[in-house]
């Protein structure tokens, strides 16, 4: 049962992240003038279709994906509406659109989750365990933590990476204490086994609306930049590709919740289940619009490229070239998919 479910929550959150990012170019598109052919949920034969003014709108039977197909949008076209016949700042407009409505999902889901989760967890030092050995070296009760090891720290989930991602639990902090910024060197706490223990709870902050939107908003900035640099740390070899989680790796993620979430007396704590799919729904979403951001061929960060090249020079590169860029790009992207998909199958029989 709870498979099932993982495949189902898995399915709902990557078409929500695809429909809506392909939203975004639509609705900008639209906007912009660009004729749209198709705007479709789903791939495969479509179960419903219907066409209102121009655009085909259809219901695929595969609830794997989805698209908006512009008009001149990967070849030549005469059409005066076309995506190719607009001006580069209107294309790129279009083109970083859906990467926008990512981030904005991503954003109202930790928003949703915030709303519901109670109070929220501060970076202020509220009080220390006995013996504490960060209040020995250099924490005071009532510090705010602006950075940790040079890091700016927006959340308590910025503090909790630092630590987890530490060796020798020593760390140079700099807080706010009594309005002014100190600067602490050699904040030390215990480590055992490799892990390290926090000696101290920090204060909880009222849900109110400012609040929610405040701590949604730092959130939206944490998951960001993890997301970049777990990309920085895999390119210096800190991770390698089997580590990456493809679908199949998040539908495993997925059933682990579940499995944590239920017990046999009462069932699945659904509102727990719901809180923790909206922060994942939430990371995942930022995690697919800033990926797309790359610039790489095939995605929209490789069609960015393309766009700023042709700003500059006032021309656009030869379709042709353009073309093959992209496709060799997809190729790349389809085998790297592969490689993670059968390290996401190996490590369940593992």
């Amino acid at each position: 049962m709870s498979k099932v479910l993982s495949i189902v929550f898995a399915i709902l959150i990557f078409e929500l992240i695809i429909v809506i990012h392909e939203f975004g170019h639509f609705i900008v598109a639209k906007k912009n003038g660009v004729k749209v052919n198709e705007f479709a949920i789903g791939m495969g034969p479509a179960i419903f279709k219907r066409k209102k003014g121009e655009t085909l709108y259809a219901l695929r039977a595969f609830p794997i994906g989805g698209y908006c197909a512009m008009e001149g949008e990967d070849e030549d076209s005469e059409d005066e509406r076309a995506f190719n016949k607009k001006s580069p700042i209107r294309k790129i407009a279009i083109v970083i659109a859906g990467i926008v409505m990512n981030i904005i999902l991503g954003f109202v889901l930790i928003l949703i989750n915030t709303c519901i989760s109670g109070p929220i967890t501060s970076t202020t030092v509220s009080k220390f365990y006995d013996d504490a050995l960060s209040h020995e070296t250099g924490l005071e009760v009532g510090d705010k933590i602006i950075s940790v090891n040079g890091m700016r720290i927006f959340t308590a989930t910025d503090i909790s990476y630092q630590f987890q991602n530490d060796e020798d639990g020593i760390f140079d902090m700099v807080v706010k204490r009594d309005g002014e910024r100190v600067e602490l060197e050699d904040v030390q706490f215990v480590t055992e086994d490799g892990s390290l223990y926090i000696d101290f709870m920090v204060k909880p902050i009222s849900l109110n609306p400012l609040t929610a939107m405040s701590e949604s908003f730092k959130s939206t900035l944490t998951y960001s930049r993890l997301i970049y640099i777990s990309l920085f740390d895999m390119l210096r070899g800190k991770y390698s590709l089997n580590d990456l989680s493809g679908p199949v790796g998040i539908v495993e993620q997925i059933d682990e919740v579940i499995d944590s979430q239920t017990s046999e007396e009462t069932g699945i704590d659904w509102l727990s289940l719901a809180q923790n799919m909206l922060v994942m729904g939430g990371f995942i979403s930022i995690n697919i619009g800033l990926f797309n951001l790359l610039p790489l061929p095939a995605l929209d960060g490789g069609r960015l490229i393309f766009l700023l090249i042709e700003l500059v020079r006032r021309k656009p590169v030869n379709p042709k070239y353009e073309g093959m860029v992209h496709f060799v790009g997809m190729a790349v992207l389809m085998v790297l998919m592969v490689v993670v998909t059968v390290s996401d199958v190996t490590k369940l029989f593992s």
